[in-house]
């Protein structure tokens, strides 16, 4: 299964949920799916939050890089698409 190329929106709660973990600097379980679709579980420090040509990205500690819509899981809370394409 290969992942949308099509970014989708991220719900507020979840920028706000993101921002929280970012600004506390504590290592957090990230669950995502990367480019190749497989489910890939990190535990690690979020470093950055931003945007980029209209696409929102996580930075992890280790330098890995995450396009929101791809994150499933923070710390064991689902993360919510807005549903707008």
């Amino acid at each position: 299964m290969s992942v949308s190329n099509g970014y989708q929106p991220v719900e507020c709660a979840t920028r706000t949920l993101l921002t929280r973990v970012l600004m506390s600097r504590d290592v957090v379980e990230v669950v995502f799916r990367d480019e190749s679709g497989q489910i890939q579980h990190y535990h690690d420090v979020i470093r950055d939050l931003f945007s980029r040509a209209g696409e929102e990205f996580l930075l992890l500690g280790r330098g890995q890089l995450v396009r929101l819509d791809h994150v499933l899981m923070v710390n064991g809370y689902a993360i919510g698409q807005t549903g707008v394409a």
